[in-house]
């Protein structure tokens, strides 16, 4: 897995005492961006921060499609090694275990060379820099979220408590496109999501509207309910 990969690398490194020097130290995202590669919709916390202003980034160097297909095998590789979220997050990260983690994330998620190369490999190091590499995964998701709206789309996320199939999906999917939760002219992206802890049920989310069905929702109801009366 990458997280051994990565352990390995940077014993290696740690062993060689090599000197890194970061060559980006000064680099910034903040800088007022064009009107063209402005984020099209706002996000928070501080992954949407970073997350904006990589878009911004792609969007000024036209690379928005190629850098957008690099954090989705990011976020496929993170999802597929739980211990890899686990050295992110290490406070004890040294400058060269950093840079181990930054070239095998790049060399995994394909993003080493080609269209979009730099502008990730600049992005990640930043984080790095900033012991920030925990956060790339909701860095993530929130520039999945900017690109989906960049391209008129609306984010359908649905959450059961196992896997449903593809029949189910398209189903809610054409239910969900003739309601007035999705506006003219917009595309549905379908989210499928699974989180046994809702029992049963649904949870389904259109933008910012979210309808919960899910058994673990009845339950905490009727629990409420029962308390009031007794």
């Amino acid at each position: 897995m990458l997280s051994t990969r990565i352990a390995a690398r940077a014993a290696r490194a740690s062993a060689s005492k090599a000197q890194f020097v970061p060559s980006i130290a000064t680099r910034t995202y903040a800088a007022p961006a064009a009107a063209n590669s402005k984020p099209p919709v706002a996000l928070f916390g501080v992954d949407g921060t970073y997350a904006s202003a990589l878009y911004t980034a792609a969007a000024k160097s036209d690379t928005l499609d190629p850098v957008a297909k690099i954090l989705d095998s990011t976020s496929a590789v993170l999802k597929k090694d739980p211990k890899l979220g686990a050295i992110l997050h290490a406070p004890s990260l040294s400058a060269e275990d950093k840079q181990s983690i930054v070239a095998e994330l790049l060399k995994t998620a394909g993003g080493a060379s080609g269209a979009g190369a730099d502008t990730v490999k600049n992005f990640f190091s930043t984080l790095a820099e900033n012991n920030r590499l925990g956060l790339l995964e909701g860095v993530c998701d929130g520039f999945a979220k900017l690109i989906s709206a960049h391209k008129g789309e609306v984010e359908l996320t649905i959450t059961s408590a196992t896997p449903l199939d593809q029949k189910v999906l398209r189903q809610l999917e054409q239910s969900v496109a003739k309601s007035a939760f999705v506006g003219q002219g917009k595309k549905l992206k379908v989210v499928p999501k699974v989180n046994p802890e809702i029992k049963g049920g649904l949870i389904v989310e259109v933008g910012d509207r979210t309808i919960d069905l899910s058994v673990s929702s009845k339950m905490a109801k009727m629990n409420k309910l029962l308390k009031e009366t007794l």
